[in-house]
């Protein structure tokens, strides 16, 4: 019997939008070092539109299952979108986690935060109010 959901397993063989994005307008990498995990987050935008979405992760199935679920959903969704996915929409995305590895899907929102605070940053556009105080999350 299986921890993971037929959701989880698939993402996690099968993860989508795997890789780099060249000259990506917002890049995040979020880690966690207590399991090791580093999440990389790159972003194409145009018109406040992720139109693409790329990631790279270093870490357990399900730091891989979250990452590319993540990117799934937040791909062809505007910027305002992608700031309201919580880890919770993740992890219902995937069917459930094992509770210890609800924090791999807390990365994967961090990772995307990340890379829209490096947009902001870049492009030097007004920073959402709900991104100026962004923290990636400590693990306890």
């Amino acid at each position: 019997m299986s921890l993971y959901t037929d959701k989880v397993m698939d993402h996690f063989e099968n993860p989508r939008n795997v890789g780099v994005i060249e000259n990506a307008d917002g890049i995040g990498e979020v880690g966690n070092p207590t399991c090791g995990d580093i999440m990389k987050m790159y972003l194409k935008i145009e018109n406040d539109t992720i139109v693409d979405v790329k990631f790279k992760t270093f870490g357990c199935g399900s730091a891989i299952a979250t990452s590319s679920m993540a990117t799934e959903l937040i791909k062809g969704k505007s910027i305002e979108e992608a700031l309201e996915l919580t880890n919770k929409a993740v992890v219902e995305a995937l069917d459930g986690l094992p509770a210890r590895k609800i924090h791999c899907s807390v990365l994967a929102e961090d990772a995307i935060k990340a890379a829209l605070v490096d947009y902001y940053n870049k492009t030097g556009k007004e920073m959402p109010e709900s991104l100026k105080d962004f923290h990636p999350h400590e693990e306890e």
